[in-house]
Formats: C-alpha cells, sequence, structure tokens
C-alpha cells in the first residue's frame, strides 16, 4: 500500500494575442483560476514573468490513485491544448510518495 500519489505538471504556455504583460496576466489569471478551481490543483508562476508573451506555471495535484491522477492530468492536459492550440507544452511527472523517499 502506497501513501499516495504526486502529479507534477511543467507548463510552457505562449500567448501570440497578447501585447502587454497586462494582457498576458489577464489571461494568465484566468487559466490559473481554472486550474485551482475546477481541477483542484497548486499552480505557480516559475518563470517568465516579465516576459509578456510567455510563461511557465508548475501544477502539483495529489491523490491517493494512479488512475484518478492520470484522468485529472489528462483533462487538465486537454484544455490546454485546446485553449493553445500551438502555444503550449506540458511535461508531466507522475511518482508515488514511497518512490521519492528513495
Amino acid at each position: 500500500m502506497s501513501d499516495g500519489y504526486v502529479a507534477v505538471l511543467v507548463i510552457h504556455l505562449h500567448f501570440p494575442e497578447a501585447h502587454s504583460l497586462k494582457a498576458k496576466r489577464s489571461e494568465l489569471n484566468a487559466i490559473k483560476a481554472h486550474l485551482r478551481g475546477r481541477a483542484g490543483l497548486s499552480v505557480a508562476e516559475v518563470d517568465r514573468q516579465d516576459v509578456w508573451q510567455r510563461s511557465t506555471l508548475t501544477a502539483v495535484l495529489a491523490g491517493r490513485s494512479v488512475t484518478g491522477l492520470e484522468e485529472t492530468t489528462d483533462g487538465v492536459e486537454r484544455y490546454l491544448e485546446a485553449r493553445f492550440p500551438e502555444g503550449v507544452r506540458i511535461e508531466r511527472l507522475l511518482t508515488s510518495v514511497e518512490e521519492m523517499r528513495g
């Protein structure tokens, strides 16, 4: 029996229509709110805060089953790919708490 699982998504976004930091920030806030509210992820902007057309987010979700985490992260990927058809790259890491302990 495992102590649980963790999914980490590193999300690289491109905002081709944003022509200012304010425009990017508005769209980015909506995305972060969706990820937090509908998907239950913890989200942080970790890079490119001063670049007006790019952003990197790290999002994390914990759960008790791999299947549940995969379903949720698959849904997040579908949402982001639909919203940014040519402007998103997602790296996914799924591990158990036991594996993190070494």
